[in-house]
């Protein structure tokens, strides 16, 4: 058994009925040349029929709330569905389906993932979307499952189900199950964190004359901020990462702050649209990865934090709201860099714990933390296959918590910039425009 660490708790913690806290992914894949009619089928009975178990982190079950261990009683039809769109479905009806499913919320008794495997769609394409709670994994664990499950051959014949994926990699397994920690070593790790934590509090009060440094108390209050339904919304886009990082050489800063800005930049149109654009500028809230740079493998499990982002939507220019941005994520991101990964989440459990009062509960508006959550997924530059058939795109789905009702989550493929728009339909109208208004800013720089 492993116990659960703090950040899985919080996710654990935070989910309600209008308020699942899975992530996702759906994936669009292009059928092999000369394919069969019925390859998708085949392919799911590949994956159904399957005698091997199901590998970490896909066999861990709860445990009285506070432990990961194995599920014992594993039965795979409570978690792959095979599903066929009335053909010939075009991306709003795939986009529909996915929506659905992702405001429903996973079998706590039970591995908390599913796999969907739709077919039906136009032209000779399939998708899969898969969703995992996020106490289980963050984001670029999820992702790192991805890149194991698939291949980089066109011709590799994967005979395993993605849920046992890690069997054919065994070597790297063990490599990406966090180390058993003892109660004691957990005491111990946390006492050592504490007084680093004290000095960046400490330097929190001059810090805050420094024009760069964002407060968990400046959000304005605005339409993305309202309670949300169960109801969900997904509009996805793919862009070329060569332009963003073409932007970020040219302004010298960084992609992710180049990204920051275009969104900045297309929901500052929108709320204008919606004559709701706050005279204060909307604050971000980034997730900010604490993995070590220096491994090779990435241990599943979340390794986050987050930092405050000014996305200066107050500001007309999109040269000066980047320059703007850079400014304020330097300072967030200084911050973290002078502690380790436990320091780091101790502080930011300390700091945030008002935003997350507020978020908890909707008391204190007027102290909000943040206006939405923008995050930054890393995929691969290299073309991936399944079973022959291409990986076209792929799109990282996350979450909207009460009170923030939108999200924007993006990951890198190729050459391409993949971004997902989630956001809770009774609250935000016509999100797809946020997508056009995107392309726009791109445009604009």
């Amino acid at each position: 058994m492993r116990l659960l660490t703090a950040v899985d708790q919080l996710f654990l913690l935070l989910e309600t009925r209008n308020q699942p806290m899975h992530i996702g992914g759906l994936f669009l894949f292009e059928l092999p040349f000369g394919a069969k009619d019925n390859f998708v089928s085949e392919l799911v009975e590949l994956m159904r029929n399957s005698q091997i178990p199901p590998s970490f982190p896909f066999n861990q079950v709860l445990y009285r709330l506070l432990f990961w261990q194995t599920d014992k009683n594993f039965d795979v039809s409570h978690h792959f569905r095979h599903i066929a769109l009335p053909k010939p479905a075009n991306m709003d009806a795939l986009l529909g389906y996915v929506s659905k499913e992702h405001a429903h919320l996973l079998d706590k008794s039970k591995p908390m993932w599913e796999c969907h495997i739709i077919e039906g769609l136009h032209g000779n394409h399939f998708a899969l979307y898969f969703k995992i709670h996020h106490a289980m994994v963050d984001g670029v664990a999820a992702l790192q499952l991805v890149k194991k499950s698939l291949s980089q051959s066109p011709t590799e014949k994967i005979s395993l189900p993605i849920w046992s994926l890690m069997t054919r990699h065994r070597h790297q397994l063990d490599a990406l199950i966090p180390p058993y920690k003892s109660a004691w070593q957990i005491v111990k790790e946390q006492s050592l964190a504490l007084p680093p934590v004290g000095r960046e509090l400490f330097k929190n009060i001059y810090e805050r004359f420094n024009k760069n440094y964002v407060s968990t108390a400046q959000a304005p209050d605005s339409l993305l901020n309202q309670p949300i339904s169960s109801s969900r919304r997904i509009a996805v886009a793919s862009f070329s990462f060569s332009r963003f990082q073409e932007i970020a050489k040219t302004h010298n800063a960084t992609f992710n702050d180049v990204v920051l800005a275009v969104c900045a930049g297309a929901l500052r149109r929108y709320l204008t649209d919606q004559h709701a654009l706050p005279k204060k500028p909307l604050i971000g809230f980034v997730p900010l990865s604490l993995r070590d740079n220096q491994q090779k493998q990435h241990k599943i499990g979340n390794q986050i934090t987050f930092i405050l982002a000014n996305l200066a939507t107050h500001i007309q220019d999109p040269v000066e709201r980047l320059h703007t941005i850079n400014a304020s994520t330097k300072n967030s991101k200084n911050r973290f860099a002078r502690m380790n990964q436990a320091s780091s989440i101790l502080y930011s459990g300390v700091v945030y714990s008002r935003a997350g009062l507020q978020v908890l509960t909707g008391i204190m508006p007027e102290y909000r933390g943040f206006n939405l959550i923008i995050s930054n997924v890393p995929a691969t530059k290299k073309p991936l296959y399944w079973q022959g058939a291409k990986l076209k795109a792929l799109y990282p789905v996350s979450v909207v918590i009460n009170d923030q009702a939108m999200n924007i989550t993006f990951c890198t493929y190729q050459d391409s910039i993949e971004f997902c728009i989630v956001a809770c339909a009774k609250v935000l109208p016509n999100i797809d425009i946020i997508l056009t208004y995107m392309q726009e800013e791109i445009d604009n720089f």
